[in-house]
């Protein structure tokens, strides 16, 4: 016979996870690998010739540009001498400053780092993030997609995601010749919730890079880069030719950041025996040399990976700690879903909730994850209200806050509205009032009328070939009544050519004033210093609509 508690616990949703033992000679292990080189460093006439036990003649691509251009030489030998432990002692030590920490971390090679952060539990690297990360007002991201590629869904789906409280708002497509609709959708709905949203559409890079040109996007982040040259230069990149398309897009005034993440050396069967920790470091230091101003980077889709081992999820989290050892903006992840279990993905994600990072999701899905496009997240629409009553239950700014229904119904009917009216404007195929209907009081797609997917698809590729740009979206808008939507919208496009919002860590208040680690840099040093709640910011988040006011119940 079966022991009965065993086999109820066997049906529980975390018995459905896949997990692995470790195996370091394929690079399934966290942190610490017993075949992670060995942290070293030597200079030579200002030049790195050894990085962690290579010497310069056997440097492959990766190791090269992390020595050329990722490592502050000046300080390098000094600090890679400190001894490791004081070096995650002095990352919690509320009286050692962020500022004295980068002296130290930005002159660290990746063995280094990954054997720093072996050295630390969870709850000190938490420690070392809310004083570590770059922006000291912490804030979220989401994800805006649907299984149709529907525009008006989108755009209203947008709109409710901005008045909820995202900063910053990402698309993709099912159907890659929908990229168009889906950016101008994206791009118009976010304004209608909350003036200021930042936008991208991920796609592949040469159109992603188009679509920012016309001022359809105002940032990117799917630039991704690996932590072994076979995978790297498998999509025929090097890391050059990656900081030449960061330059081309910053040169235009788009914000982005490169996007990395553990474990998919391992997917991709080179993780040549190194732990996912060391490999993410190669990644981040790649991006700090690259001169890019982020990252996204916290296993993000390869997530299942480190998720199945032990410490996995520790890793996770020492990699987006990393990132702010290296001054840069840490747009968490949190976002793919990876496991059965409610408490699980809850715990995943309270390491970054709580001490806050730049974008705490990168992204939470605004839409049931049915809709989600980016093969479902971590966090959906029907997680609003966990999500916001979490922050009231821990008293944090999680990035979000509660909302009236009205409100919401009415900036989804406006946002569809506007975009009904740009079709129109454009000669795009026509937006009926039933969708706008739909799209106003819809949960996910299959609460929406079917659209002609092929006359969409036509009319956006047709869109583009017609040089269409941000400026006819903001004229169609003007000419339609949406004044206001009309008026952000270029407000948004002049950003570009004043370019603050390239900034590190840089997020837009309503009013288009840019916030970023320049002007609201951390200052995290203990109790009563750093972030804090205002009593407004906390009457806001704590005043969810299903709570009962005590003094008037008779």
């Amino acid at each position: 016979m079966r022991s009965k508690r065993f086999e109820v616990l066997g049906n529980r949703p975390v018995n459905k996870d896949g997990y692995v033992k470790e195996w370091p000679e394929v690079g399934l292990i966290a942190m610490n690998s017993p075949l992670d080189p060995k942290p070293s460093v030597k200079v030579v006439n200002g030049k790195i010739v050894e990085l962690d036990g290579k010497k310069r003649e056997d440097f492959d691509l990766l190791d090269y540009f992390i020595a050329d251009y990722g490592i502050v030489v000046e300080n390098v030998e000094k600090v890679m001498a400190m001894d490791s432990l004081e070096i995650a002692r002095k990352l919690v030590d509320i009286n050692v400053s962020r500022d004295e920490i980068l002296k130290i971390t930005l002159s660290l090679t990746p063995a280094k780092v990954a054997e720093v952060m072996g050295k630390m539990s969870v709850l000190e690297m938490m420690m070392a993030v809310n004083k570590m990360r770059a922006r000291k007002t912490p804030s979220n991201q989401c994800h805006v997609t649907n299984i149709k590629d529907n525009p008006v869904q989108i755009a209203a789906d947008a709109a409710e995601a901005s008045l909820r409280g995202f900063a910053e708002e990402e698309t993709t497509v099912a159907v890659t010749r929908y990229a168009p609709f889906n950016a101008i959708s994206l791009l118009v709905g976010s304004q209608v919730g909350r003036p200021g949203i930042l936008t991208q559409c991920s796609v592949e890079e040469a159109t992603e890079l188009l679509l920012g040109m016309r001022g359809l996007t105002a940032y990117a982040e799917t630039v991704s880069v690996y932590g072994t040259e076979p995978v790297f230069i498998d999509g025929d990149d090097t890391p050059w030719s990656k900081s030449f398309l960061a330059s081309a897009y910053a040169s235009r005034g788009l914000k982005m950041r490169y996007t990395s993440g553990s474990g998919s050396e391992v997917l991709m069967g080179y993780a040549e025996g190194c732990s996912m920790l060391y490999l993410e470091a190669r990644c981040l230091f790649i991006t700090k040399g690259a001169g890019v101003q982020g990252i996204q980077n916290g296993s993000v889709s390869c997530v299942g990976v480190p998720g199945a081992v032990p410490g996995g999820v520790r890793e996770i989290l020492a990699e987006n700690l990393v990132a702010m050892m290296l001054d840069l903006e840490c747009a968490s992840s949190n976002d793919q879903t990876f496991t059965h279990s409610d408490l699980r993905r809850v715990a995943r994600s309270l390491m970054q909730m709580i001490p806050g990072t730049d974008f705490i999701c990168s992204g939470y899905s605004s839409t049931p994850n049915y809709d989600n496009m980016f093969a479902g997240s971590n966090w959906d629409a029907e997680d609003y209200d966990d999500w916001n009553i979490i922050q009231r239950d821990l008293r944090i700014d999680a990035g979000l806050k509660p909302v009236k229904e009205e409100d919401v119904v009415r900036v989804r009917n406006k946002a569809a509205r506007a975009i009904q009216a740009v079709f129109e404007a454009l000669g795009l195929p026509e937006i009926t009032d039933a969708e706008v209907e739909a799209a106003t009081y819809a949960h996910g797609s299959k609460d929406m009328p079917e659209r002609d997917m092929v006359a969409d698809m036509k009319a956006a590729t047709e869109m583009m070939e017609r040089g269409i740009t941000g400026m006819d979206v903001v004229k169609a808008l003007k000419t339609k009544g949406f004044d206001d939507v009309a008026s952000d919208l270029l407000k948004l496009m002049k950003l570009r050519v004043a370019g603050d919002h390239l900034h590190t860590s840089a997020i837009l208040d309503k009013d288009f004033n840019v916030i970023s680690a320049v002007n609201d840099r951390n200052d995290y040093a203990g109790p009563g210093t750093g972030y804090q709640i205002t009593a407004e910011k906390w009457e806001e988040l704590s005043n969810i609509g299903n709570a009962v006011d005590a003094s008037k119940i008779k």
